[in-house]
């Protein structure tokens, strides 16, 4: 993960902020993104990855994945489906890969909790998001390739730079 630039942080004093971190996430988000959660467990990843979904206007609940591993969101409109996948219990990236994710990452927005050391291997462009805290969280955004290049998330997210 030496890829990985630091773009800044924010605080997300609680549950609804998160929430909204979510929805202003998808702003910038566009079919084949792939972005990597980690954090503290109940730090709030399921919570954003609601807010996104929302934004997105996927069908279904956004809910955590823990049990059956991946869950699909189609698009209820003319954006990009959502792919969530909590990879908590996997052994690594062949068991990742073995979930044939690379079938749906360029139709749609994929999201991978507990991510980081496996789901690299998605995609060279990722968002990398770091939920620190339980109630009062601050997330941290890295990016990694050249999609994010150009981009300012600092703006887009209301980030502090680091």
């Amino acid at each position: 993960m030496n890829d990985l630039v630091i773009r800044g942080s924010k605080h997300l004093p609680d549950a609804d902020a998160t929430t909204a971190f979510g929805a202003a996430l998808a702003g910038v988000l566009r079919a084949g993104d792939v972005v990597v959660m980690t954090g503290d467990l109940g730090a709030g990843k399921t919570t954003m990855t609601r807010g996104l979904g929302a934004a997105l206007n996927v069908r279904g609940d956004v809910t955590s994945p823990t049990f059956v591993i991946a869950r699909e969101h189609p698009s209820l409109g003319d954006g990009p489906a959502l792919v969530h996948v909590d990879a908590y219990r996997l052994g690594g990236f062949g068991e990742l890969d073995d979930l044939d994710l690379d079938t749906s990452v360029d139709d749609a927005v994929t999201v991978v909790e507990w991510g980081a050391g496996m789901a690299e291997g998605l995609s060279e462009d990722r968002l990398h998001l770091t939920l620190t805290g339980l109630d009062d969280r601050t997330v941290t955004v890295e990016t990694a390739g050249p999609r994010w290049a150009d981009i300012d998330l600092v703006a887009a997210l209301g980030l502090v730079a680091d």
